[in-house]
C-alpha cells in the first residue's frame, strides 16, 4: 500500500479526484448565490426607466427621483431572483400564463414579416373577399304590437292594423297610434343587418331586408311580438373593390402572416414533447352556491 501511495500517478489521480469533489460541493452550494450577487444598472436602464415614466404622461424625473426608481429596480431584481431561488415559480397559474404570453410575443418579434407587394395582395384579397364584404344598411320604423298586453290577438291585431294604415306615410300620427309602447326604439336609423339581427333576431332581419322601401308591411315576428314595418331606405351587403380598402387588406395579410408564424413555431415545439392525457377526460360538476362561498 505504501509502494502504491508513493507512486507520482495515483497522487496525481487522487489530487485531481478531491479538487473536483471540493470545486461540485462550493458550487452546488455556494455558487447559485454567488453567480446571481451582482445587479448593474447600465446607464441606458436608466435612461429606458425615465423614458417609461414619461410615456405614462409623467415629467421627466429629476436626479432624486430618478434614484428612487432605480432602487425600485434593484429591490424589484432583488426580490425576483430570490423567488426564483426559492422556486415560487413553480406550479404558479399566473406566472406560467404570463411566461406563455411572453412566448406568443417572441413569435412575433422574431419574425421579420416582409412587406406585400400590391399584386400579392390583389390575389390574396380575391381569395379572401368574403371577410371584406360590407353588411347591408337600413333604415326602418316600427309598430309594435305587444303579446303582454294583446295576448294570443298581437298579430292578429297587427294584420288588422295593416289594412288601416296601408297608403298612410311613416309617421302618420294615427298609424303611430295603432302600437304598444316598445321597450327600445321606434325608428332605427341606418343600422347594419347584425344590428338588427341582434335587437329583433335573424328571422326579423332578413325579413325587413327584403322588403321594398316606401310603405307599410308586416307583420313580422321577432322574441317581443309582432312588428308592422315601414322601411325607409336599404343598402344591399357589397364586396368593396380592392382600392377602396387596400390599407385593411394590408393590416389583415400581416395578421395572418403571423398567425401563421406563431402557429408554425409553436408546431415545432410542440414535436420536441410528448404529451399523455387521460384516455376519458373528467367530467367537471359545478359545486353549489354555498360552497364556493365557503371557499
Amino acid at each position: 500500500m505504501r509502494r502504491w501511495l508513493k507512486e507520482p500517478l495515483l497522487q496525481f489521480l487522487l489530487t485531481g479526484l478531491a479538487l473536483f469533489i471540493a470545486y461540485d460541493v462550493r458550487n452546488r452550494d455556494a455558487g447559485p448565490r454567488e453567480r446571481s450577487a451582482r445587479i448593474e444598472l447600465t446607464a441606458d436602464d436608466l435612461r429606458q426607466i425615465g423614458l417609461g415614466c414619461i410615456a405614462q404622461g409623467r415629467p421627466p424625473p429629476s436626479s432624486e427621483e430618478m434614484r428612487t426608481l432605480a432602487e425600485a429596480r434593484v429591490r424589484e431584481e432583488i426580490l425576483y431572483r430570490e423567488a426564483l431561488a426559492l422556486g415560487l415559480d413553480k406550479d404558479d397559474t399566473i406566472v406560467r400564463r404570463r411566461l406563455a404570453q411572453k412566448m406568443e410575443f417572441l413569435f412575433e418579434d422574431v419574425a421579420k414579416l416582409r412587406e406585400p407587394a400590391t399584386d400579392e395582395l390583389k390575389a390574396w384579397f380575391e381569395t379572401n373577399a368574403e371577410r371584406f364584404t360590407l353588411p347591408g344598411r337600413i333604415t326602418f320604423r316600427h309598430l309594435y304590437f305587444s303579446p303582454d298586453r294583446r295576448g294570443e290577438r298581437a298579430g292578429e291585431d297587427a294584420a288588422r292594423a295593416l289594412t288601416k294604415i296601408a297608403g298612410k306615410s311613416m309617421d302618420a300620427p294615427d298609424a303611430i297610434a295603432l302600437g304598444d309602447p316598445f321597450m327600445f326604439q321606434d325608428y332605427y336609423g341606418d343600422r347594419a343587418s347584425d344590428d338588427v339581427a341582434r335587437t329583433f333576431g335573424s328571422g326579423f332581419a332578413r325579413a325587413v331586408f327584403q322588403m321594398t322601401p316606401g310603405h307599410w308591411a308586416g307583420p313580422v315576428e321577432s322574441g317581443y311580438g309582432s312588428h308592422l314595418i315601414w322601411v325607409d331606405s336599404v343598402t344591399p351587403a357589397r364586396r368593396p373593390s380592392f382600392e377602396e380598402i387596400e390599407p385593411d387588406v394590408r393590416t389583415a395579410w400581416i395578421e395572418e402572416q403571423r398567425a401563421e408564424i406563431r402557429e408554425s413555431a409553436f408546431a415545432a415545439m410542440r414535436a420536441r414533447y410528448e404529451v399523455v392525457l387521460p384516455t376519458e377526460l373528467p367530467s367537471i360538476e359545478v359545486p353549489p352556491t354555498a360552497d364556493l362561498a365557503s371557499r
